[in-house]
């Protein structure tokens, strides 16, 4: 029987790209859903994440018994979690867009706004970029395409496992255990992007 894996509908991302990207990627089993039955049961769960951390949070919060679901399929169940854009910055422990608030808390960090030291670059960061390997991870390097105004600083520098480079670095790729946040869009990011969500798959 092939896993279960979920793509959580909390009114906050780009769901059908997702879903389809892992199709492509080999995945048989994606259910897009809000019903925290389905999510906590899932055997892999994908978090997608659109617009700002403020919004996205609080989507998240007012959708009945998701974060209650994710907490147990990802923190007790130990079940794979990728975190796509905003929903990879959601894993922080404060994010400071729109004010300061308070994020799931399960990779220790801060969200706070991309600072380039050129000045001519501009914000949002939107593109193609490159992301490199960090901490002799190991992670597979290519190009991946980004649309963010900010950026996710775990608190431990080994939870970073690639960077990219906007006038200034920051991290691409977070993980943590179980726990996988990207701030590129791997369901934007063509050959890069299938062969990253092959490997969270095979992994």
């Amino acid at each position: 029987m092939s896993e279960r894996i979920a793509v959580v509908d909390y009114g906050a991302g780009n769901l059908r790209s997702a879903a389809r990207a892992l199709a492509a990627a080999g995945a048989t089993n994606v259910e897009i859903t809000a019903d925290p039955a389905c999510i906590a049961g899932a055997d892999r769960i994908l978090l997608p994440g659109v617009g700002a951390f403020a919004q996205c949070i609080t989507a998240l919060r007012g959708a009945a018994g998701i974060e209650a679901a994710l907490t147990e399929a990802v923190l007790r169940r130990k079940v794979p979690f990728l975190g796509i854009c905003v929903g990879m910055q959601l894993l922080a422990t404060e994010g400071h867009e729109h004010g300061v608030h308070r994020g799931l808390g399960w990779l220790p960090g801060t969200v706070t706004r991309l600072t380039p030291d050129d000045p001519a670059l501009k914000i949002p960061h939107m593109g193609w970029n490159q992301v490199r390997a960090a901490n002799d991870s190991g992670a597979a390097e290519g190009h991946g395409y980004f649309v963010h105004s900010y950026r996710f600083d775990p608190d431990d520098a080994a939870d970073v496992r690639a960077v990219s480079d906007h006038g200034g670095q920051f991290p691409a790729i977070v993980t943590r255990g179980n726990i996988t946040g990207v701030q590129f869009h791997p369901e934007k990011s063509q050959a890069y992007g299938l062969a990253f969500l092959k490997a969270w798959l095979a992994a």
